[in-house]
């Protein structure tokens, strides 16, 4: 996962001299989204039936599903930071209130953890099809990704603020991906 990031932002340093803050924040967003399903979203993806029936015997469907959900949470927001890292190493620096865009990198990094993680619980006993978490994960993530970036391009404007009712607004959602794992991953875990 390292070298995917680090890889990743090596090339976009090697294919341009300087990039102008909106497509820096544009190109920022994009790789959060595969760097998340690479590494989050295989959390289900990768057990076997085997090993999902161990996890059945020893916790109950809720634990496990918020166990997960907090695993990989913690995961994307190490990734999170270590990509703002490199992306300031590499692309620079054209944040002026870089503590607004840190706070929204850890908000989004869990934003997307939690709904890549909820999908791939559904799509591992979907005989798991990965595609179906790609289609599923579309209608979804595509309108918090743009909420994540117009939010995220007031941390490149000094007269721009970010708003605390849309804040607000992205932890509520995260709150309700959490409370519909919760209550949905049961009827997935008696399959």
């Amino acid at each position: 996962m390292l070298l995917y990031i680090g890889s990743t932002i090596f090339v976009l340093f090697n294919a341009m001299d300087e990039t102008e803050s909106r497509v820096w924040n544009g190109l920022f967003w994009v790789i959060q989204l595969f760097i998340c399903i690479n590494a989050v979203a295989k959390s289900f993806l990768q057990e076997s039936r085997g090993r999902m029936l161990y996890f059945y015997s020893i916790a109950s469907p809720g634990s496990f599903v918020l166990a997960k959900l907090l695993f990989n949470s913690l995961l994307m927001l190490l990734m999170s930071l270590l990509s703002l890292l490199l992306f300031v190493l590499f692309l620079g620096n054209p944040m002026q209130n870089a503590g607004q865009f840190i706070g929204l990198v850890l908000l989004g990094g869990w934003s997307l953890s939690l709904v890549f993680t909820f999908l791939a619980a559904i799509a591992a006993k979907a005989q798991q099809n990965a595609a179906i978490m790609a289609v599923l994960g579309f209608p979804i993530i595509i309108p918090q990704l743009l909420l994540l970036m117009r939010l995220s391009s007031a941390a490149f404007s000094p007269l721009l603020t970010i708003p605390l009712s849309t804040i607000l607004l992205l932890m509520a959602l995260d709150i309700l991906v959490v409370v519909l794992a919760v209550i949905l991953f049961p009827f997935l875990w008696k399959d």
